[in-house]
């Protein structure tokens, strides 16, 4: 469905969803439980299918995909990485998880202090001492704000240069 043209380009319906979910992609960064590599992702594709598959040509295509890929990873693997880095038992770091995610009821801070909290505790109840104990959680929550910015750059990164495909 060809929209109203937007200065001097025609705009596509299919073209305007896939700036909606580019945008979601930064947007979901940042968000908890909204995947914003995916809708990054989602965006690529969606453009592209919409262009009848010839923009953005397939180097510029790859590249977006893997970048939009690896945000993905980051945004599923971050908290679980950081804290196997910080020195948390597997046990430890599948636990934390459930309670960030139960954390998420009092939003992003309550998945936060949630996990680095349970972290925390379950380290020094297995037996760590409490430096220990404090550096696995410190670095879960060092590990999974640095996440959350990493995502923010690799997303915006696709949306930018999706901007650019369209312009040129």
């Amino acid at each position: 469905m060809q929209l109203p043209a937007l200065g001097a380009l025609p705009v596509d319906l299919f073209v305007i969803v896939a700036f909606v979910l580019l945008v979601g992609g930064v947007v979901g960064s940042v968000t908890p439980l909204v995947p914003g590599g995916i809708l990054s992702l989602a965006g690529v594709v969606v453009y592209w299918w919409a262009s009848g598959f010839a923009e953005p040509n397939v180097f510029v295509l790859s590249g977006l995909l893997f970048v939009a890929l690896i945000a993905v990873a980051t945004d599923w693997l971050a908290g679980a990485v950081s804290a196997k880095a910080g020195g948390a038992s597997t046990r430890t770091t599948v636990i934390a998880t459930v309670v960030g995610l139960v954390g998420l009821v009092w939003g992003p801070l309550g998945f936060l202090l949630g996990t680095a909290g349970t972290v925390f505790v379950m380290e020094l109840v297995d037996g760590g001492e409490i430096e220990e104990s404090a550096r696995a959680a410190g670095v879960t929550l060092l590990g999974m704000l640095t996440s959350s910015v990493l995502q923010i750059l690799l997303t915006a990164g696709v949306l930018v240069a999706m901007i650019g495909v369209f312009l040129l």
